[in-house]
C-alpha cells in the first residue's frame, strides 16, 4: 500500500504532522481499516520525497495515540479504531420568535438581597490580609472547616442565638444544599423526614432526590403542628422556628418545648433547626435558638451567610450532636472542606473583629425600613391584609374576594412577578388570595409606585402619599 497525497513544504504545519493528520483522517473515515498494512518508513519517505526522520516522527505520533502498531515481522498495521464518518451540515434553525411579553420586574422576589450594602472595602481589606499574612492557607485544611472559623462561629452563635456548642461540633460547607445532602447520609437510610407544609421547595427536592421519605406536616400559627408530627411516623423533623417560610410565623416557647419532647420520645429522633432569617427581627426580641434549649443532643442546627452577607458567599454550617459527630468522622474524615480556606479566613476575621455584627445592624435597619414601607403601602389597599412582617425578608399579602391566580396574573399584566402561597404547599390548602412578597430588593422610595401599580392591576383603589 502506498500513501499518495500532497505535502505542503511551505504550510503552517510541519511535514511529519501533515503525514500524521492525513493518516488519522483516513483511519477515522474507514478508508484505512483495522489490520491494513502501512508502507515501511523507508518506502514512504522515498515515495513522498521526504527524509526518513520526517516519516519516523509522523509514525511515532500515530503509534503513541494508538492509531497504528508495529507487528513483529509484519510491519506497521492499523489498530482497531471506531470509524467516524463526516457529519452532514447542521440543520438550519431559525431564531426563536421574540417574547411578546416584556420581562417582569422581580422586585418582590423572596430570594433577593440588597448587594449595595455589601461591605466591599472591609471585605477587600480582609481578603488582602488573609492572602498575604497566611501562606499556610495554601495547604489542605481540616475536613470540618478551619478551627479558627469554627471557634468564631461558636462564639457568635452563643452570643446572638443562644446556642451551646464547641468548635468540634461545627461542620462548614459550601451552601445549605450541600450540607443537607451530607446530613441525610448521617441518618439511617430508612429515616422519614417531616417537613413544614407550606415550606421551602429546595428542602423537599433535596430529600426527594436522595430517595428519602418525606412527610408534609401542616404549619399553624405557632409553627409545625406537634400533634400531626407525633402521628406522622417521621424520625427527623426539619423546622424553621425563628421565621417560618413562607408563613412568617415565629415558634413560641411552648411549641418548641413540644417538639423537643417529641424528639426525646425515641433515641433515633432528631430535630433539624434551620435558623432561617433569624438575623432580621423587627417586632420583638429574638427567641433563643431551639438548639440552646436541647439537653439530650437531639437538635441539629444549620445556618448560612447567604441572606445576611450575599448569596454568592457559599458558606453554611452544621452544628452536630455528639452522636452524629461520631458518624460524620467515620464517614467523611477523609474529605477536604468544600469552602476555600482563604474565604474561611476572611469570614473568620469578619466575625472575630465585630464587623459582621455591625454589618447586621446596618442591613437590619435597611430591611426594617423597607418592610415598614411596603407594609404601610399594602395596608392602604381596601380589603388587604398583611401578615408575617415581624421578621425576615418577606411578608404575606391577602386580598379578600380574590383568587390567587387572579392576583398573580393581574400583577404580571402590570409588569411585576409575584408568587402565590399555593406554590409552597404540598397537601395543605393555602389561604385564599394570598401572595408571598419579598421586600429586600424593593427600595423604600419605590414601594408606593410599585404597590400603586399592583392596586390598579387588581382593580382596587389606592391612595398613599399622593399617589392615586
Amino acid at each position: 500500500m502506498e500513501f499518495t497525497f500532497t505535502l505542503d513544504p511551505a504550510g503552517a504545519l510541519p511535514l511529519y504532522e501533515q503525514i500524521y493528520r492525513w493518516a488519522v483522517a483516513e483511519i477515522r473515515a474507514g478508508r484505512l481499516a483495522e489490520g491494513d498494512k502501512l508502507p515501511s518508513r523507508r518506502q514512504l519517505a522515498g515515495h513522498l520525497g521526504v527524509s526518513l526522520t520526517t516519516v519516523e516522527r509522523g509514525y511515532g505520533l500515530l503509534a503513541a495515540e494508538g492509531y497504528i502498531t508495529s507487528v513483529p515481522r509484519s510491519g506497521w498495521r492499523v489498530c482497531p479504531v471506531l470509524t467516524l464518518t463526516e457529519a452532514g451540515p447542521l440543520p438550519r434553525r431559525d431564531p426563536p420568535p421574540p417574547d411578546p411579553l416584556p420581562a417582569l420586574r422581580d422586585c418582590f422576589s423572596t430570594g433577593a438581597v440588597d448587594t449595595s450594602v455589601f461591605p466591599f472595602a472591609s471585605w477587600a481589606r480582609l481578603t488582602r490580609e488573609a492572602v498575604y499574612e497566611n501562606p499556610d492557607l495554601l495547604q489542605r485544611g481540616h475536613p470540618q472547616g478551619d478551627p479558627g472559623l469554627r471557634a468564631a462561629l461558636c462564639d457568635f452563635l452563643h452570643q446572638y442565638r443562644g446556642t451551646v456548642c464547641t468548635p468540634d461540633q461545627v461542620v462548614v460547607g459550601a451552601g445549605m444544599e450541600y450540607l443537607l445532602d451530607l446530613l441525610v447520609q448521617l441518618l439511617p437510610a430508612g429515616t422519614a423526614y417531616a417537613l413544614e407544609d407550606p415550606g421551602y421547595h429546595a428542602t423537599y427536592r433535596t430529600l426527594e432526590n436522595q430517595g428519602r421519605t418525606v412527610r408534609p406536616i401542616p404549619v399553624d400559627s405557632q409553627g409545625m403542628d406537634a400533634a400531626a408530627l407525633a402521628v406522622s411516623g417521621a424520625a427527623a423533623a426539619y423546622v424553621t422556628p425563628s421565621h417560618q417560610f413562607p408563613l412568617g410565623v415565629t415558634m413560641p416557647m411552648a411549641r418548641r418545648t413540644a417538639l423537643l419532647r417529641w424528639s426525646y420520645g425515641r433515641p433515633d429522633r432528631f430535630l433539624i433547626e434551620d435558623d432561617y432569617d433569624s438575623e432580621f427581627r423587627y417586632a420583638s426580641r429574638p427567641i433563643p435558638a431551639l438548639q440552646g434549649l436541647d439537653r439530650r443532643g437531639r437538635v441539629i442546627y444549620v445556618g448560612t451567610f447567604s441572606r445576611s452577607i450575599a448569596p454568592s458567599i457559599r458558606v453554611a454550617y452544621l452544628v452536630l450532636p455528639d452522636s452524629l459527630l461520631a458518624v460524620y468522622r467515620e464517614k467523611f474524615s477523609y474529605a477536604a472542606s468544600t469552602v476555600s480556606r482563604f474565604e474561611q479566613e476572611v469570614l473568620r476575621r469578619f466575625l472575630a473583629s465585630g464587623q459582621y455584627a455591625r454589618h447586621l445592624r446596618r442591613v437590619g435597619n435597611l430591611y426594617r425600613a423597607r418592610c415598614a414601607a411596603l407594609t404601610r403601602c399594602l395596608s392602604a389597599i381596601p380589603g388587604g391584609r398583611v401578615s408575617g412582617d415581624g421578621a425576615g425578608l418577606h411578608l404575606l399579602f391577602s386580598l379578600a374576594d380574590r383568587t390567587e391566580e387572579e392576583l398573580v396574573q393581574a400583577a404580571a399584566g402590570a409588569g411585576y412577578a409575584v408568587r402565590g402561597l399555593s406554590e409552597f404547599c404540598r397537601r395543605t390548602a393555602p389561604r385564599p388570595g394570598t401572595l408571598v412578597l419579598g421586600f429586600a430588593g424593593l427600595p423604600e422610595e419605590e414601594a408606593p409606585a410599585a404597590v400603586a401599580a399592583l392596586a390598579r392591576a387588581f382593580g382596587v383603589p389606592f391612595c398613599r402619599d399622593g399617589i392615586e
